[in-house]
């Protein structure tokens, strides 16, 4: 009789730990069950979203209208009208820009409804007056490559003045880079082709060939 008074005191003692551990661990296999549906819908939205959500890469089809001045005070926008190419480089990229140029099919030179806008992205921040010095060396390289766009002009029989139709954005705080990803750090290389109303039609992180581009700008 007394052994099975202490079997039944063991099995009522266990039970009663079994549920202490219940109550004290309770908590924690809560928060352990959260992190793991925390980990399943992130993993499904990696799978279903992988660079929209993720990278804040801009979508295809979706209209963008990105406002911008360029270093002549003219004020633009992807969506007034225009078919605009739009490279995103650093001053390390000079070469970039000027290959994605020269690869805009010949229809599209000297066109207005056609566009090209390079923005020009600094990596370190500047004070007032290497800003201001680092504007008069870009704005030496875009009147050289005016007399490059020129030539190309003449000849081709196009009567209009090259400088006028390049336009460029210093970008050094980010400010202008940043709308394009959400992320100015991060912001590399970036060749983007946008419609009349803003919508995006391309977009690649390299410079793109001669047939790609005319796909787009047909």
């Amino acid at each position: 009789m007394h052994s099975s008074q202490s079997s039944i005191r063991r099995i009522k003692h266990l039970r009663w730990t079994g549920c202490g551990q219940c109550r004290t661990w309770g908590p924690i296999c809560l928060v352990v069950k959260q992190h793991a549906l925390h980990i399943f819908f992130f993993t499904a939205i990696a799978v279903l979203f992988p660079t929209a959500l993720l990278c804040g890469a801009l979508s295809i089809g979706s209209p963008y209208p990105l406002s911008f001045v360029d270093i002549d005070g003219n004020k633009l926008s992807t969506a007034d009208g225009h078919v605009t190419v739009l490279v995103l480089a650093t001053t390390t990229d000079w070469g970039k820009p000027r290959a994605v140029g020269e690869r805009v099919p010949d229809s599209c030179l000297g066109n207005p409804d056609y566009r090209m806008i390079t923005i020009i992205r600094f990596v370190r921040k500047h004070g007032a007056i290497v800003s201001a010095v680092a504007r008069g060396v870009v704005r030496r390289r875009v009147n050289e490559e005016a007399t490059r766009l020129q030539t190309r002009y003449n000849a081709k029989n196009i009567a209009r003045n090259a400088r006028s139709d390049i336009f460029v954005v210093t970008d050094f705080d980010g400010t202008a880079s940043s709308q394009l990803d959400g992320g100015a750090e991060g912001a590399g290389f970036r060749v983007l082709v946008f419609g009349r109303d803003g919508k995006l039609l391309a977009q690649w992180t390299d410079v793109p060939s001669a047939k790609q581009l005319a796909e787009v700008l047909k």
